[in-house]
């Protein structure tokens, strides 16, 4: 079997004709990019009773079919009745409301199963999230919806809510306990894509329930916190992800709630492994992707190292698709040619003493309110 492919052999089973297929109009994705999206899922799952290894038998049936018979939790005969995830869908408040009351569908709240317009085995919680449906989130929940159940690519309900932008929903499920830090399982985080797609309102909401706003999460091969596997690249980092986009207000509350000004992450740092070209700290990162003089005053008000970055591969000529803001560069060799006041090295200092997971004990700290202010950097 090559690297990678599918366990037990072969490829995952095409759809009809061997192109992707079509459910109610919407276009499926290829095997092999199924494959893909579920190659990290099916690795940690491999041999497990629950999850059998796949056989060549599977292929050349239809893709939905062989879905719901992989991952639906029951049978095929007993998941065609799709109502409750159906109602799900199209937020049929009243639907789901007179379903439940029956103990048949109370019993399969958390079922996994394949719905009228979808292809991936999922919840009704998970598809009402991923819809925005409020009202059906929060109803679900009361009636016993698990909260952090993933669907087969890892993604909780959160996440997709996140994903695909739905604020009160995120807020439904934050409010009701859900891991602001999305499933161990999935390569992204609800951090990472709120600060990509400059989602500030969600991320703020996100930061406000605990969310880690390093890239630790989703580090760890496994449980223990002790097989932390190093850092070897800033673009998993939700700090370089935003700056990238140039998102200045998700940068600005990522710094604020306490992330790693250097690289973004606490655990271990591999530079040697970094791709060779690629940005060896977020300052480098910042300059490279031709973001404004305001990024690089934030990284040097939350005490980022400028001596991280080699000046001598930066210039106002390119450095890549995108060349470095003169005015930020600028702003940066003045930063680096001169020592810190201390003022600015006091409040750097007692923000790294107190740690991210302290910063919001300032706030009833019996100090004067504006050094709180200061020390938050809520100031400017």
């Amino acid at each position: 079997m090559a690297e990678g492919g599918p366990p037990g052999g072969g490829n995952p089973p095409a759809a009809s004709g061997g192109q992707a297929g079509n459910v109610a109009g919407a276009t499926l994705p290829s095997p092999g990019l199924l494959w893909e999206l579920e190659k990290p899922r099916v690795a940690s799952v491999r041999g497990s009773a629950r999850f059998p290894p796949l056989s060549l038998s599977s292929a050349g049936r239809n893709l939905k079919e062989w879905l719901r018979e992989q991952f639906c939790d029951h049978p095929i005969e007993h998941c065609e009745d799709t109502r409750l995830h159906d109602a799900a869908y199209v937020g049929d408040l009243p639907t789901l409301k007179s379903l439940l009351q029956e103990e048949s569908f109370q019993s399969r709240i958390n079922e996994k199963s394949v719905w009228c317009c979808g292809w991936l085995p999922c919840t009704p919680l998970r598809i009402a999230a991923t819809a925005g449906h409020g009202p059906c989130v929060d109803f679900l929940l009361r009636k016993g919806a698990e909260i952090d159940l993933v669907d087969v690519k890892g993604q909780t309900a959160l996440y997709v809510a996140v994903v695909n932008g739905h604020l009160e929903c995120a807020k439904i499920l934050l409010e009701a306990g859900a891991d602001p830090n999305g499933s161990r399982h999935h390569r992204s985080t609800p951090v990472y894509h709120a600060a990509r797609v400059g989602r500030a309102d969600i991320l703020r909401e996100l930061i406000r329930y605990g969310a880690d706003v390093d890239v630790n999460h989703h580090l760890p091969s496994r449980v223990s916190s002790l097989s932390l596997r190093p850092l070897t690249t800033l673009v998993v980092c939700p700090l370089y992800i935003s700056a990238a986009y140039h998102n200045l207000q998700c940068f600005r509350l990522l710094l604020q709630a306490g992330a790693n000004p250097d690289f973004n992450c606490c655990g271990p740092i591999n530079i040697q492994g970094f791709s060779r070209g690629s940005p060896v700290c977020v300052m480098d990162a910042v300059l490279r992707h031709g973001c404004e003089a305001a990024f690089v005053h934030l990284l040097i008000d939350f005490g980022a190292n400028l001596n991280l970055v080699k000046v001598e591969a930066l210039g106002v000529e390119s450095t890549g698709r995108v060349k470095v803001n003169p005015e930020a560069l600028q702003v940066f060799k003045e930063a680096r040619g001169r020592t810190r006041s201390l003022l600015s090295l006091c409040r750097i200092a007692v923000r790294r003493i107190l740690g991210k997971s302290r910063l919001d004990l300032i706030h009833i700290l019996p100090i004067p309110d504006p050094i709180k202010q200061f020390l938050l950097h809520e100031h400017s």
